[in-house]
């Protein structure tokens, strides 16, 4: 069945380990006596060590899990970037909601690895070939801040690289993640840089660096050098896991979905090597020199002795019964001075006394969402599973400023519900990611609170303090508000409560597309955040350009109730672009935020308030034959990009694929990474191909080297290779200037490369056969130029074009010249 297009978006272990940073959509956690055991046993290590790379998906999970599971270390992961410049496998999602997207992939492995994760500023913008560029383009002085706060804040012991601080070999985010690395190493330690810091934190030198090298990291025939490594066998089984490290770090790596980098687990043995950066060198173990026991804190001889006890006396089958003595513990650290360690172990003491209790605490919202200045609706649970007595003395809620006293007995096994009506504060922050909030640039996003520097993701919008009695020991506990629902097939179903606007607007596209003087209908769509608002929406225009009206009143009585308002815009009489805002004015205050919801199940479900904003282009643009199917393969939004300049476009099902049917087109485009992605095409190919013989266009996209489902990808051999130009200014040569792809309809120039974004393009056959034509060349400064971008072959009486250049970046990103190319490539054969 033929499906015509409509514009929508698409998707729009183990248990977790006691210390990790707990999801704000996952249920409260509940702990095996396994999980309590691992934990009491890591009381007793006082270390730490912090991995570093550029991007979520760099770092070694088989390690992490290895330090934090097996080391007993407090592991953590700096990820310079949140991924937003690569490519998305499982939906359209791109640039800043991607990196949302893989931010929470990030943190769904570290919960089943049990490192903790961290982030700099750093912004991806792409694919980078050297880390000269990279340094340009991000802010050094500011990433390198990022780094040395987040050392001095958590004092690793030991840093460990990903990819080696030599340039050459690797993407320029890759190396440029080791030399910061190497730098941040001794600049934490120094209280001359970054002094600005110290007011919040403290200098800390790490013992020593290393590069946490591989046989991968070597060419094809170069012999390994083991000389000199610090070399340490990872693959170990964990019997309180019930798996080895190499089937936790599959888990973990296989949450990096939206990359397509599920994993198989691995048994036996499994050797990582090590090279010495600076500090203090290690032969054999990477904590040599540390002392990672309670020695390392003063006057803790008494806590030692105590943790003995515990450690000794734990009975994994009544966690229970060592409460007395986790409470004698308490009392010997909160004695102590106040230091890292102290306070660490303090924090990790309090959760294994709630998991011994099965102490369950929990704050629901009856809403996913609330506005400020307006009620909500909360429902907190409170059950002790133990004979431990177990006193509610007070809750407290923010960001509300109030309190409420309970003096409850918490009875084994029963249940205490408190339902509760709060007033959100109208000064309440709504919930934009924090590094979203301000607009960044190419290189580095813009986060004016320094405590916020390093962190995951945002606190929880709405949170319930629990002060209780335990046993006569006063205990403080912070719960996230979060909102469940029971879904009839998932079951029990967690999201995140969040502060939002009382009211959103939108318009449909990012991109509006006039092809001629012709105005266009623009509707903005108004959405209600609270019941009974009402307002006026307006749009705005670029200067030159004209709308009508100027203002449509609105009135929405139900909270979630959505209405459309249509807008005529006139664009200018020449070719020009700018941008398009719409906005809801109510009681005179002027609102702008939209509302994204991104929703796939392997991560909670996130929210994202951008400005409502769009980029009204026009073009002078011709087009020939208009109606094109389209292929989708894993995610773009060209075909939605074509629509707008007045192509038909039909979605293809795997059904529809057979030349007879597919001769009704005057084109057939196939979106991008389809040959990775589509297994079916290995099957449909032939079909494909009898289209173009019989007279029919095919355009195909970048495809990646890798994982392709057929390497027969046109009537012709081609091959694939990793080339690309990254520069999205590298000058364009014109490889045969009398082909119609660069004359009709529209007479292609130089300008029409101007105003791209990202990147030129990726993915570029490297050779081809005879029979087709290169048409561009292009190069990265300092490289050999790259013809592979767009080649065009005559097939029978059709065309086939395969094409690594960027439409999938250019076309929604409204860039004039490349709609008038791939006009161009859609028109081959058309008279």
């Amino acid at each position: 069945m033929l499906n015509r297009f409509s514009l929508r978006y698409i998707g729009t272990g183990f248990l977790f380990y006691l210390l990790t940073i707990l999801a704000q959509a996952q249920a409260p956690a509940q702990y095996t006596g396994s999980d309590i055991q691992r934990a009491i046993s890591k009381l007793n290590v006082l270390g730490t060590a912090l991995y570093v790379a550029a991007h979520p998906d760099d770092e070694n999970t088989r390690l992490i899990g290895w330090l934090s599971n097996e080391k007993l270390l407090n592991t953590g992961y700096l990820s310079l970037t949140r991924g937003d410049g690569g490519q998305n496998l499982i939906g359209p999602e791109i640039r800043e909601q991607l990196g949302v997207i893989r931010t929470q992939e990030l943190l769904q492995a570290r919960r089943i690895d049990g490192g903790k994760q961290f982030f700099s500023r750093a912004n991806d913008f792409g694919f980078s070939k050297d880390w000269q560029e990279t340094v340009r383009i991000w802010d050094k002085e500011q990433v390198l801040a990022d780094m040395v706060w987040t050392i001095r804040k958590f004092k690793p012991d030991v840093l460990i690289t990903r990819f080696s601080p030599k340039p050459g070999g690797t993407h320029g985010h890759h190396t440029t993640s080791a030399i910061l690395a190497v730098e941040a190493f001794t600049a934490a330690g120094d209280k001359n840089r970054f002094p600005e810091q110290l007011k919040t934190v403290e200098v800390w030198q790490p013992k020593r660096i290393l590069w946490n090298t591989s046989t991968f990291f070597f060419g094809q025939g170069q012999k390994f050098d083991e000389t000199g490594k610090v070399i340490v066998d990872v693959g170990g089984y964990n019997a309180l896991l019930g798996k080895s490290y190499g089937e936790l770090a599959a888990e973990s790596r296989s949450m990096h979905k939206s990359q397509g980098f599920g994993s198989s687990g691995s048994r036996g043995t499994a050797k990582e090597y090590f090279e010495n950066l600076n500090g203090d060198k290690a032969t054999s173990d990477l904590f040599e020199g540390v002392d990672t026991s309670w020695k390392r804190v003063k006057n803790s001889d008494k806590v030692s002795k105590l943790l003995s006890k515990v450690t000794t006396g734990f009975n994994p089958a009544k966690p229970a019964a060592i409460i007395p003595d986790l409470l004698t513990l308490r009392l010997a650290l909160q004695a102590l001075p106040g230091s890292y360690y102290r306070d660490l172990k303090l924090t990790e003491l309090d959760t294994i006394i709630k998991a011994c209790l099965g102490l369950y605490l929990e704050a629901v919202a009856a809403e996913p969402t609330s506005t400020p200045g307006t009620a909500m609706q909360l429902t907190i649970e409170g059950i002790n599973r133990s004979e431990i007595p177990v006193q509610w003395q007070k809750i407290s809620f923010l960001p509300v400023n109030q309190d409420s006293t309970l003096q409850a007995a918490l009875p084994n096994n029963q249940s205490l519900l408190i339902k509760r009506k709060l007033i959100v504060p109208v000064n309440t922050p709504y919930s934009q990611p924090y590094w979203l909030q301000k607009p960044g640039t190419t290189g580095m996003f813009t986060v004016e609170d320094r405590n916020l520097i390093g962190r995951p993701e945002n606190a929880p919008a709405a949170s319930v303090v629990c002060d209780l009695l335990i046993n006569k020991q006063p205990f403080s506990f912070t719960i996230p508000v979060v909102y469940k629902r029971t879904d009839p097939v998932a079951g029990e179903v967690y999201r995140p409560f969040e502060i939002t606007p009382p009211v959103f607007v939108s318009m449909r596209e990012k991109v509006f597309v006039f092809a001629d003087d012709q105005p266009k209908p623009i509707t903005v769509r108004v959405k209600a955040g609270q019941a009974n608002v009402a307002g006026d929406a307006t749009l705005t225009v670029p200067e030159g350009w004209r709308v009508e009206p100027q203002r449509i009143p609105f009135q929405l009585t139900q909270k979630g109730e959505e209405a459309s308002y249509t807008f005529t815009v006139y664009p200018s009489k020449n070719q020009s672009d700018g941008e398009l805002k719409a906005t809801a004015i109510v009681n005179s205050k002027v609102y702008q935020q939209s509302l994204i919801t991104i929703n796939y199940p392997h991560i909670p479900t996130q929210t994202l308030l951008p400005i409502a904003s769009a980029r009204a282009t026009k073009l002078d643009l011709k087009i020939k034959g208009q109606q094109i199917a389209y292929l989708m393969g894993a995610g773009d939004e060209v075909a939605a990009s074509l629509a707008q300049i007045g192509y038909q476009i039909t979605m293809l099902d795997d059904k529809d694929i057979n030349a007879k049917d597919l001769a009704k087109f005057d084109a057939v485009v196939v979106g991008v990474r389809a040959y990775n992605t589509h297994d079916q095409l290995r099957f449909l190919q032939a079909q494909l191909m009898d289209y173009v013989k019989n007279g029919g266009t095919l355009v195909v996209q970048y495809n990646v080297n890798n994982g392709l489902v057929t390497k027969q990808l046109g009537p012709y051999p081609l091959n694939i290779s990793r080339d690309r130009i990254t520069d999205e200014t590298a000058p364009i040569q014109f490889l045969h200037p009398e082909h119609p792809v660069l004359n009709s309809p529209n007479k292609i120039t130089p300008k029409d490369f101007e105003g791209w974004v990202q990147e030129r393009g990726l993915y570029f056959p490297d050779s081809w056969d005879k029979n087709y034509e290169a048409i561009l060349a292009a190069q990265d400064p300092g490289e050999p130029a790259q013809n592979g971008g767009l080649l065009v072959a005559k097939y029978g009486k059709g065309y086939y074009v395969y094409t690594g250049y960027a439409w999938f970046r250019q076309l929604p990103a409204g860039v004039p010249g490349a709609y008038r190319i791939f006009s161009n490539l859609l028109a081959l054969g058309k008279k």
